[in-house]
């Protein structure tokens, strides 16, 4: 095998696991960071910090094998997924599953180093990943389901940090869940078309003419949510100040969305990424000034 054999198959094996668009394990990794700092109080273990954002960008590697084989039959069929190596035959369905079990072995190894009641969870968020993809074949709203599956490393850093699992964890995760929702049928807006063809379940297919509404009011609600999580902790301007810089992102989805154009719909879910980070950066700052 030649140097130019060896160069073409790392990059089908990295537009498979998607590194090349990293919006994914993002949106995975935010809400697990919001957890760490809110449970640790604003002082993670720095090694905690990096097994969990380490294990965000595998756990979502994996995920993503897991969806493309499931997807394989109708991916050829889609505008935006006719090109994925597994597709094309870039990547062949016995590579994708190695290279899946090898990403998930490594995450493990991650998790390993945790207490046990996290090593318990990592096995749900394992389940939660697994079964996510064939959701999309019944399940009217795929989307709620993959915000527990995106949310489920909230449980696990409060579990790493506290070894217990507080009331408070479980509103962040339906914060997560509405956000999931919100972003995804930005995504799914993308993909309605061919979906509808293929017999897909998706929000964007549920909520009709009414898609760019229920975005909104899922974005209204997660940041309702959030507050209520503020009030609940005592925070005070700067976490407020992080849910308004979020806010106005979610501000100009509604510009880039109300059109229903492929592209500005596509734009708007990546830019999720700012939305997370500024929630992120609210609880980072309110965090750091209590301790001055």
């Amino acid at each position: 095998m030649n140097f130019a054999t060896i160069t073409a198959k790392l990059d089908a094996y990295e537009r498979l696991i998607r590194l090349d668009k990293p919006i994914g394990f993002m949106l995975l990794m935010w809400p697990t960071l919001w957890a760490l700092w809110i449970a640790s109080r604003g002082q993670p273990d720095p090694m905690m910090v990096w097994i969990f954002i380490l294990g965000s960008v595998l756990t979502r590697s994996a995920g993503v094998i897991v969806n493309d084989l499931a997807d394989i039959r109708y991916d050829g069929s889609v505008k935006r997924t006719r090109n994925r190596p597994l597709v094309t035959g870039a990547v062949s369905r016995t590579e994708a599953v190695v290279l899946g079990l090898l990403l998930l072995a490594a995450a493990f190894l991650l998790v390993l180093q945790l207490n046990t009641l996290t090593i318990k969870l990592s096995f749900v968020a394992v389940a939660l990943a697994a079964t996510y993809p064939f959701f999309k074949r019944f399940f009217v709203l795929p989307q709620a389901y993959l915000g527990i599956a995106f949310g489920f490393g909230i449980p696990m850093a409060f579990a790493a940090c506290l070894n217990l699992l507080p009331p408070v964890v479980w509103a962040l995760l339906a914060a997560n869940i509405f956000w999931a929702v919100a972003y995804d049928t930005e995504y799914a807006m993308v993909d309605r078309d061919d979906d509808v063809g293929l017999g897909m379940r998706t929000s964007a297919i549920a909520f009709g003419r009414f898609d760019v509404l229920a975005v909104m009011v899922c974005y209204a609600a997660m940041l309702a949510i959030l507050a209520a999580v503020g009030m609940q902790l005592h925070f005070g301007v700067y976490y407020y100040l992080g849910l308004a810089g979020a806010a106005a992102f979610m501000g100009y989805h509604y510009l880039l969305i109300r059109g229903r154009e492929r592209e500005g719909c596509f734009r708007a879910f990546r830019y999720n990424n700012w939305v997370g980070a500024a929630i992120f950066a609210g609880i980072v700052l309110e965090h750091y000034m209590r301790s001055r």
